[in-house]
């Protein structure tokens, strides 16, 4: 005789341990998970897992200092229109990868040398965009993360205008072919994602050893060939698409 189970789970909250300074996240998870057992076999099924996280550091704590080469950045808000004036619900809203400096840290010993953060407090910088540790402060959202994850400095709001920082490079890539070599027409979906591009900027080079600063293999004014998905990408004022990525991740100049 078939015999049958159904489970279902319900929403929990799971606290995490608490640090000096932040207090305890709370971590929801919600899902409905259904088992059935039958006399010819069984099945499993999950659907609709949701699970979120937020750090806040406590109102009773002022201020926040980075340590070692850790920068602390105010988070600038992310766009809640399109630039013709539409409304964006949150989901359309594209992550910040923006933000002004508001805390350094002392910086790092490399070697004998000590070699303090390339950026000062007030600085608006341009960062990776899955790095650092968010931080719910003051009242803001903050980002906690190393010198080396900040792509470059940008003053203005034109991409073009980066200055890329230790091994950075602001490429300007080159536009899609909108047609195939046999006169077809290729559609948004179909083009293949270009991988060449003029560099615009280049950071003054990674640190060695010593401290001291290793000059890049490309300049400003190359034409190069780079890896087809790395870096950050941005679309610039007057429409172009750049990107800024590791001087590692360009593989050859072109003539």
């Amino acid at each position: 005789m078939a015999a049958a189970a159904q489970m279902m789970t319900t929403t929990a909250g799971v606290f995490l341990p608490s640090f000096e300074g932040l207090r305890s996240s709370t971590l929801k998870a919600s899902s409905s998970v259904s088992f059935r057992m039958g006399g010819g076999g069984d099945g499993f099924a999950l659907r609709g897992l949701v699970v979120k996280a937020a750090t806040t550091v406590a109102p009773k704590y002022t201020t926040l200092k980075p340590l070692g080469d850790r920068v602390l950045v105010k988070i600038k808000a992310a766009e809640e229109k399109t630039s013709g004036g539409i409304l964006l619900p949150t989901t359309a809203q594209s992550k910040s990868q923006g933000g002004e400096v508001v805390a350094v840290g002392e910086g790092r010993t490399i070697g004998q040398k000590k070699v303090d953060v390339g950026v000062k407090t007030g600085t608006p910088v341009v960062y990776s965009k899955y790095a650092g540790t968010e931080v719910e402060f003051d009242g803001s959202n903050h980002l906690l993360l190393k010198e080396d994850d900040i792509v470059g400095i940008l003053e203005t709001d034109d991409v073009k205008d980066l200055k890329p920082l230790n091994d950075r490079v602001l490429i300007k890539v080159v536009e899609a072919e909108q047609t195939t070599a046999g006169g077809l027409l290729l559609t948004q979906a179909t083009k293949e994602k270009p991988s060449i591009g003029t560099v615009i900027a280049v950071g003054p080079g990674p640190l060695d050893e010593e401290g001291n600063r290793k000059e890049l293999s490309v300049c400003a004014g190359n034409t190069v060939l780079f890896s087809k998905y790395a870096g950050n990408d941005f679309k610039g004022s007057d429409g172009s698409d750049y990107i800024a990525l590791r001087a590692s991740d360009v593989m050859a100049v072109l003539p």
